[in-house]
């Protein structure tokens, strides 16, 4: 309880003294509460002069300057309430101890993943090394916690025998387009979505994606892709600008959970495993690689602000690493 009150009289005046002043202050405040019994007189929680709800706005409010997206910003949100309403402190006064054993109930209550554990452990160092860094509080809690380990396992690519059954059994030129589009630009399935057809250049076979973060970039697709591109985009009588409509009338944007849903069916239909829209950008990072590519251009095609998230996506093919071994080893 003393310490927590001391923290909190530190963290309030952090914007008016410097270090050296602060570092007075520290050890004025432990001399003269050293022998001061401190108890609760209430169950009611220490509180700074910012309530938990408007640090957690203003957080969010700089996340999303930083070009985080709405469905990012609701993450954020909901688990950092999560942890609030489970640590009855002020953000200000909340411990490393209060940080572990929130990550270790909530693992035990959840039954959840170590990779998830890291994910929440992730957004709550964050937030706090965002109020370190603003001066709201002297050090996160967090930085002590370190990286929860998790086990990786060999993510699944799409093999070019699966690939060409898919084209070979799809019903409508547009899913063929799909298909193709993704299979040689390796874009996300959102940057799809938001594709127009006044943002295809077919004389180069190339596109503006607009990514995370509302980055833009520019992609390229096969002949392949423009020849199924231009077949779908000729079949259609609808005035929508968009690149890829519904089937039906009339003819609204395709949305995410559309591409998602055609490709699910049309895996199971044809008995290929796990099929989904970020199996073609895993597939086309791994053959990248593979085929010599070096990662840097690979990480601009892929549109990823770093690196190590470009090296996570491509799997080097066993069977090259068995023969460059002998190669180069043996």
């Amino acid at each position: 309880m003393k310490g927590e009150i001391i923290d909190i009289v530190k963290s309030e005046m952090l914007n008016y003294l410097n270090a050296q002043q602060m570092d007075r202050l520290d050890k004025v405040l432990e001399h003269v509460l050293w022998d001061v019994e401190v108890s609760k007189e209430s169950k009611a929680p220490l509180l700074s002069i910012y309530s938990n709800k408007e640090l957690l706005s203003i957080f969010l409010a700089s996340k999303q300057l930083e070009g985080c997206s709405p469905k990012t910003i609701k993450y954020y949100r909901g688990t950092i309430s999560k942890m609030f309403s489970c640590i009855n402190k002020s953000a200000v006064a909340i411990t490393t101890e209060d940080i572990r054993k929130y990550l270790s109930d909530y693992q035990k209550i959840n039954d959840c993943s170590k990779s998830n554990l890291d994910n929440i452990r992730r957004i709550l160092s964050s937030f706090f090394m965002w109020l370190e860094n603003e001066n709201y509080i002297l050090k996160s809690p967090v930085r002590r916690i370190h990286k929860i380990r998790t086990t990786k396992p060999v993510k699944e690519t799409i093999a070019d025998e699966s690939m060409e059954i898919m084209r070979d059994n799809v019903s409508h030129p547009r899913d063929l387009a799909i298909i193709d589009m993704l299979a040689s630009t390796g874009i996300r399935v959102g940057e799809l979505c938001k594709l127009n057809r006044n943002d295809i250049d077919f004389e180069n076979q190339e596109c503006i994606v607009l990514g995370k973060g509302d980055k833009e970039r520019v992609v390229y697709f096969d002949a392949r892709a423009k020849v199924h591109l231009r077949n779908y985009l000729d079949s259609r009588d609808d005035d929508n600008p968009a690149l890829f409509v519904s089937l039906l009338k009339p003819h609204k944007r395709l949305e995410i959970s559309g591409v998602e849903s055609r490709l699910r069916i049309l895996g199971r239909e044809l008995n290929i495993n796990k099929i989904h829209p970020h199996k073609f950008r895993r597939t086309l990072a791994t053959k990248a690689i593979d085929k010599g590519m070096p990662v840097e251009q690979l990480q601009t095609l892929l549109g990823h602000s770093q690196i190590n998230t470009t090296m996570e996506y491509a799997i080097v093919n066993q069977t090259n690493v068995k023969t460059s071994h002998k190669k180069y080893i043996a």
